[in-house]
């Protein structure tokens, strides 16, 4: 209606903020989507009136005086492909106007509730940049007057890859929470699930999208063994295999299939769901097939090349052919600038060199890894590795 990203966004909280003062006195509306819907226009017919803009925007008054005759079935919206505000607002904020880069942040911010140091942090880029970021995108939709839609045809399939790359970056923040005291975010992998399988009935014979959906279901059937009762960390060859979720395998195993089928040749999410794939089938950590874990990571290598892709092969070749070959790809990586605070690298270090009883550089590699990290449960059991490393080299020169 106001054409203006940041506009909408001080207008929908202005909503929010008569809601809270108001529902504790009249109670909670029969239908609060369309009572903060309502309440919104109104804020912004009064904005209207009071910058002089009444008549240009008659337009908007029509549809508001329509929308208060005619409220709409919020609870029914969503069985409408076109009929999800949220994801009319991810093509939105993916607009070809926008650089992927600043697609991908606005998306993030306004949708998945990340802060501009966590986008950085996921991205590897100064938290300055992101916001610059975001302020010009918005500026940018607005000076555009861009529409808040689902688009069509060409326009839809154009805009796919940067969506997927957003809804992907969500559920990871949800998967592994970037800073915080929680190790997970399971209200955000839930939300890039919906998104994702949203999507899937939107663009059904896109291969990629089931990639991604299958790839997210997997990884989020290890939700339960993911952390102790403490909330914990556990890793996933320690995780008890029992509590992954068996719905949740087989539906990605099924999505990964019809991916499979619908792509001539294998996206990177494709890949990675068949990655996790490996992981899934396998009834105990000792079955995971790590050589074909290590062929798929080199054929992703191949599509995008990146230093984080290139770390998580030298895990897998670690795995399948000893920890001497992994480190040696892992100490090629350390003079990779994007990784220079990437927790993972040390973290990834420090545990081939523990399985090459090298325990006194591990040590050092585990305690630089938990000072890289912002979340406090990873930190911990970052310096728990730490303190067992140094116990080891006590112990050996005992």
């Amino acid at each position: 209606m106001v054409r203006d990203l940041g506009l909408a966004e001080e207008l929908a909280q202005d909503a929010l903020v008569a809601a809270l003062e108001q529902w504790p006195a009249s109670g909670i509306p029969d239908n609060p989507g369309a009572w903060l819907t309502a309440a919104a226009k109104h804020r912004a017919i009064d904005h209207f009136r009071r910058n002089k803009r009444l008549e240009q925007k008659h337009q908007e008054l029509k549809y508001q005086q329509e929308a208060q005759q005619n409220v709409p079935d919020y609870d029914t919206a969503i069985d409408d492909e076109f009929g999800d505000d949220l994801l009319r607002l991810v093509f939105t904020a993916c607009h070809p106007l926008l650089s992927a880069e600043a697609r991908v942040a606005l998306t993030l911010r306004l949708l998945g509730g990340l802060t501009t140091a966590e986008i950085a942090r996921a991205y590897l880029i100064p938290e300055a940049t992101v916001a610059q970021r975001i302020v010009r995108a918005k500026r940018t939709l607005a000076e555009n007057r861009v529409p808040f839609e689902v688009p069509r045809g060409e326009e839809l399939a154009s805009r796919l890859s940067s969506v997927l790359e957003v809804i992907y970056l969500i559920f990871n923040e949800g998967y592994t929470a970037t800073a915080g005291s929680d190790w997970t975010r399971p209200a955000l992998c839930e939300e890039a699930l919906r998104l994702g399988r949203i999507l899937a009935e939107l663009v059904p014979n896109d291969p990629e999208v089931h990639g991604i959906v299958a790839l997210m279901e997997i990884q989020a059937s290890r939700s339960r063994a993911r952390q102790n009762s403490s909330g914990e960390p556990i890793l996933i060859l320690d995780q008890n295999r029992a509590l992954w979720d068996q719905l949740l395998i087989r539906r990605g195993l099924a999505g990964l299939e019809r991916a499979q089928k619908l792509a001539r040749s294998p996206g990177p999410y494709t890949l990675q769901a068949a990655i996790a794939a490996c992981h899934a089938r396998a009834l105990v950590a000792e079955e995971t097939d790590w050589e074909r874990i290590a062929a798929l990571y080199a054929e992703l290598v191949q599509l995008m090349p990146s230093p984080i892709v290139e770390l998580n092969r030298a895990v897998a070749i670690a795995m399948a052919f000893g920890p001497a070959a992994g480190l040696a790809l892992v100490d090629r990586l350390a003079l990779e600038p994007a990784l220079q605070s990437y927790h993972l690298l040390p973290s990834v270090r420090g545990d081939l060199l523990v399985k090459l009883g090298r325990f006194g550089e591990a040590h050092g590699e585990f305690e630089r890894a938990a000072s890289l990290t912002n979340n406090a449960r990873e930190r911990a059991l970052l310096l728990d590795r730490a303190q067992l490393a140094r116990a080891a080299t006590n112990s050996s020169t005992a």
